[in-house]
């Protein structure tokens, strides 16, 4: 045997060994965090794997299929007008209300279709960032001071390390336009006025099926609240629609899939996650067998499901086993945190500013978290600075990042999120602290 090639091997078993040999079960603490870890797990699971991440897989498999590559190119590749690709990529988050880990898919689609570096990370940073909703909500509860100063801190944080790195892989950018450039011309499938009833039917169902709960039931996001499974009812009829008419879908094969949905809807009007979940089945055993493109964008969304899920869902499970749920406690002592996000030094901003990089934020959880920390005596610089870098990141999202970009550029990206938040938190924290 040649121990050479077998040491590695051998050290992964004897630290798994040891590992299981000394945990400290038994211990309040350490059962408590498995616990959090678990009904972390299960509740991500019931709210986000269902509603966000599906709609997502598919929204990312139809970017692979439907839009060319000569599109992404054009407006997102390294070449592209930097106003238009960076205004688009750093204001997305204004019509997708994800947090993010939603957010990945959608990544992972338009950079492996030609996205440039910059385009792409700032798509990545700005879609769980720039939530209007968030953005009123913050004003409201937190102050209008804060809500101004999330939104302009999350548009500009989305152009700023959008450029950053550019310019660091400039040359690897240029080495991507040169291999684009030889691939012979695609040709879009559907026109370009198709193409946008195509994925803003898709879209609205994401945006709505996930809408939060706002403070104030009397305005308008509140009454978009109360009619959020109606408006999600109606994008999918659109989408209903548009399959049969333009993809080829049988018409019987479409009845097939909206009667025992609508069915579904109507006997369990107090669960719409049934009918919704029975909708997306129908749709993926419709498709999934075909061999035209409707069979392609199974295939790909399928394929982004294998790469991301598992993933998620393990930094989802590492995540509550060390900070808990929100309200809850990991192996990690809440006073700890609360003692180190006073005041506005600059070991209090990046302190807010790391953990909130590996915490998990479901959209809108941030600010009743931040609430009760700041009346525990957080500092509103390191609020600030756990806003800006806590709903873009989570370890979830750090693993699905590096499976996409490597691990070098993950870093680079996490390491600009978290110094940029410190940052700004301090300036903040100087003039409104």
């Amino acid at each position: 045997m040649n121990w050479k090639s077998e040491w590695k091997p051998l050290a992964v078993i004897v630290a798994v060994f040891l590992i299981m040999y000394h945990l400290p079960v038994g211990l309040p603490r350490f059962d408590n965090a498995v616990h959090e870890a678990l009904q972390l797990a299960r509740w991500y699971a019931q709210e986000h794997v269902l509603l966000c991440l599906i709609p997502a897989f598919f929204i990312a498999g139809a970017i692979g299929v439907f839009v060319s590559q000569n599109s992404v190119l054009k407006y997102l590749g390294p070449q592209a007008n930097k106003a238009c690709s960076y205004g688009v990529a750093s204001c997305s988050g204004s019509i997708l209300a994800v947090c993010s880990c939603t957010i990945l898919p959608l990544f992972a689609g338009i950079y492996r279709m030609g996205a440039g570096i910059g385009p792409a990370t700032a798509f990545l940073y700005s879609g769980p960032a720039i939530n209007i909703l968030a953005i009123v909500l913050t004003a409201r509860v937190l102050g209008p001071e804060m809500g101004i100063a999330r939104a302009v801190g999350a548009i500009g944080f989305a152009v700023i390390i959008g450029l950053i790195m550019h310019l660091i892989y400039r040359r690897e950018e240029a080495d991507k336009v040169a291999a684009m450039a030889e691939m012979p011309a695609d040709e879009p499938v559907l026109s370009l006025g198709q193409t946008s009833l195509y994925f803003l039917s898709m879209i609205g169902i994401l945006v709505f099926a996930n809408w939060g709960a706002p403070t104030d039931a009397g305005s308008i996001f509140g009454a978009i609240y109360a009619s959020k499974w109606l408006l999600t009812s109606l994008f999918a009829v659109g989408l209903a629609l548009i399959l049969p008419m333009w993809f080829g879908l049988p018409w019987s094969h479409m009845a097939m899939i909206a009667l025992p949905t609508a069915v579904l809807a109507l006997l369990f009007p107090q669960e719409p996650t049934i009918a919704f979940v029975a909708g997306f089945i129908g749709l993926s055993v419709a498709i999934s067998t075909r061999d035209d493109e409707l069979g392609q964008w199974f295939s790909t969304s399928w394929i982004f499901a294998k790469q991301i899920l598992p993933l998620l869902l393990i930094g989802v499970l590492v995540a509550g086993l060390l900070l808990g749920r929100p309200g809850s406690e990991g192996l990690i002592p809440s006073e700890w945190v609360s003692a180190a996000v006073g005041g506005n030094s600059l070991a209090a901003n990046f302190f807010a500013s790391f953990v909130g990089a590996f915490m998990y934020f479901a959209t809108l959880t941030e600010i009743p978290i931040l609430e009760g920390l700041l009346g525990s005596g957080m500092g509103k610089g390191p609020a600030l600075a756990l806003l800006l870098a806590g709903p873009a990141l989570s370890l979830p999202n750090m693993l699905v990042i590096r499976s996409v970009m490597g691990t070098q550029k993950t870093l680079v990206f996490v390491c600009l999120v978290v110094v940029m938040a410190t940052i700004s938190g301090m300036i903040y924290g100087h003039f409104w602290g």
